[in-house]
């Protein structure tokens, strides 16, 4: 886990473990703003422990932003299970999650790819327009249901999805096809596989020529406010100029090497969204059957 320091934030650890207009202000609680502020209540936050999401919590963890919440680590689907419950006030969920719950996006930073993402395989030991089994780790809703829309449009496939623990033997033992997410598929290398292998973010892009977002910071209706946005996207850009730290402390913390983390960082993950990246949104939910309506035009239209 993201382990704390001296002065941290609140910190809480689960078993389970790991977005308006720019320029118009975000209307919220004002509890929440004075707990930003320091004078009240701290916002609950919701994040998870996968490397991807290191930059985007490290303001908040060594930064200007640190103490300003109270910070819960859980998977991605967990996180979104939280602020449905009420146990989390703000969480980076799976951008699918936004077609199942009424969500303000705080925009500006999130998780998305603009070629491969490298941390999101499918791999077959069939054919993939002969997969009628898919074992996925169902720990992000959005990577499966990229895998299914990638294995339905591209390879005319429509699996069953089994839910399964991240391990790919065990996976490929139960079923055609296995959906590997997370830091499970950064510790799989691709090109000494026997099966045929896919990084789903390099295929959403080649499809629609547009970006693939997998998650965004998103609040519980009258939570967000300006300040509190503003504070999420200075802790991203807090964790990007600090990127000789993130790498020495993550490639130690999860056992990888610098030069896997820093590439993975910086060349297959984007974390500072603009309109593109939210145009790519409302077409992948438009695609998974959910409402494109819940990514606000302002998002996918400001210059």
């Amino acid at each position: 886990m993201l382990a704390p320091t001296s002065g941290s934030p609140t910190l809480r650890y689960t078993r389970s473990l790991s977005l308006p207009n720019y320029s118009k202000a975000l209307s919220g609680n004002s509890q929440f703003n004075r707990g930003c502020d320091g004078t009240g209540p701290k916002p609950r936050v919701c994040a998870v422990s996968f490397l991807n999401t290191s930059p985007l919590v490290w303001g908040m963890l060594h930064g200007p932003q640190r103490g300003m919440f109270e910070l819960e680590f859980r998977l991605p689907s967990a996180c979104a299970d939280a602020l449905e419950s009420g146990e989390a006030d703000i969480g980076i969920v799976p951008s699918f999650e936004l077609t199942r719950q009424e969500l303000e996006i705080l925009p500006g930073a999130g998780i998305a790819c603009h070629g491969p993402v490298r941390s999101i395989l499918l791999v077959s030991a069939k054919p993939l327009g002969e997969v009628r089994t898919l074992a996925a780790d169902s720990s992000s809703r959005t990577s499966v249901e990229l895998a299914r829309i990638v294995l339905d449009h591209k390879y005319g496939a429509r699996p069953q999805v089994l839910p399964h623990a991240p391990d790919l033997d065990a996976m490929l033992g139960a079923a055609d096809a296995a959906l590997i997410i997370g830091d499970p598929a950064l510790r799989i290398d691709p090109a000494q596989l026997p099966y045929e292998v896919r990084d789903l973010g390099a295929d959403w892009v080649e499809m629609t020529g547009y970006p693939m977002v997998f998650a965004v910071w998103a609040a519980r209706k009258g939570v967000a406010t300006d300040s509190i946005a503003q504070a999420f996207r200075d802790s991203c850009r807090f964790g990007l100029e600090h990127m000789d730290e993130i790498v020495e402390a993550e490639s130690a913390r999860l056992g990888f090497t610098p030069e896997l983390v820093r590439e993975y960082l910086t060349r297959h993950i984007v974390h500072r969204l603009g309109p593109r990246d939210y145009q790519g949104m409302r077409l992948f939910l438009e695609w998974a059957g959910g409402k494109a309506s819940a990514v606000p035009v302002a998002l996918a239209s400001i210059g």
